[in-house]
């Protein structure tokens, strides 16, 4: 064999060999699973952040309350929207309580309950869906979930791979993730409001990652909507894996029970 057809042929097999955009997007998902625990991460069965949250109009601070974000993932049954439930606690004496469950969802004080309108049920539902950390743990393995390569680039003073997800409804969300940690770094998806006729561009940041046991997870997490800073959760400690019963998750036994 002849010098140059022996360097065509090692040319051929390096380009047979070349990792595919979804190729480098499987790697960088695998990566990102191993440096946010790996098996611990997938098989978290609950967490609870302690913190402050705080809401935003026109980038203005509009609300801060101390907060308690209680979270609960089920084994998937084929029935339910999502797979996990969450108790939103407001309040230095949580007095104030927004419960998502599998099905339905209400907001509860000392008044009683109230069931939540449809749309903030929808929007609960939609940004658990395109969480990258809830894609991460539950839905890779949907039928119709996939993912591609957008390729590298620094974002935010920090190397990222860009991976974009896609799934059977249409949705698209891409992830920014630090390609010297893997830790998720941010993610956009736009959703669509019927009042304006038109979409909001959603993107949340995320920062300040920290061990929990052998998870890592971020302890500040901002959504911006539009380029204008819209929430913000600031946590001051975030366990994992406590034994949360389902009544937390549950409307108390004799509550009176309000309209919307």
């Amino acid at each position: 064999m002849t010098r140059r057809v022996f360097a065509l042929s090692l040319a051929a097999g390096g380009l047979l060999a070349a990792e595919t955009s979804k190729d480098r997007a499987k790697r960088v998902i695998d990566q990102t699973i191993d440096a946010l625990g790996g098996d611990a991460f997938r098989h978290m069965s609950t967490r609870t952040e302690t913190g402050r949250a705080y809401t935003f109009y026109r980038d203005k601070l509009t609300a801060m309350y101390p907060a308690r974000i209680y979270t609960k993932y089920l084994e998937p049954d084929g029935k339910s929207p999502i797979y996990e439930m969450q108790r939103q606690a407001l309040g230095k004496k949580e007095a104030d309580t927004i419960l998502f469950t599998t099905n339905e969802a209400y907001e509860v004080n000392y008044r009683g309950g109230r069931p939540l309108p449809a749309d903030r049920i929808k929007e609960f539902r939609e940004n658990t869906l395109q969480n990258i950390f809830y894609i991460l743990r539950e839905r890779l393995s949907e039928p119709g979930i996939d993912f591609d390569s957008a390729g590298a680039d620094v974002v935010e003073n920090q190397p990222v791979e860009i991976v974009d997800f896609f799934d059977a409804a249409d949705r698209k969300i891409r992830v920014w993730i630090n390609s010297d940690s893997f830790l998720p770094a941010r993610q956009r998806y736009y959703s669509w409001d019927p009042t304006i006729n038109d979409h909001h561009e959603e993107v949340t940041h995320f920062t300040k990652y920290r061990k929990v046991g052998a998870i890592m997870w971020p302890y500040e997490a901002q959504r911006d909507r539009d380029d204008e800073k819209y929430s913000q959760l600031l946590s001051d400690q975030v366990t994992v894996d406590d034994p949360l019963p389902d009544s937390l998750f549950q409307l108390p036994n004799g509550i009176k029970m309000l309209t919307r």
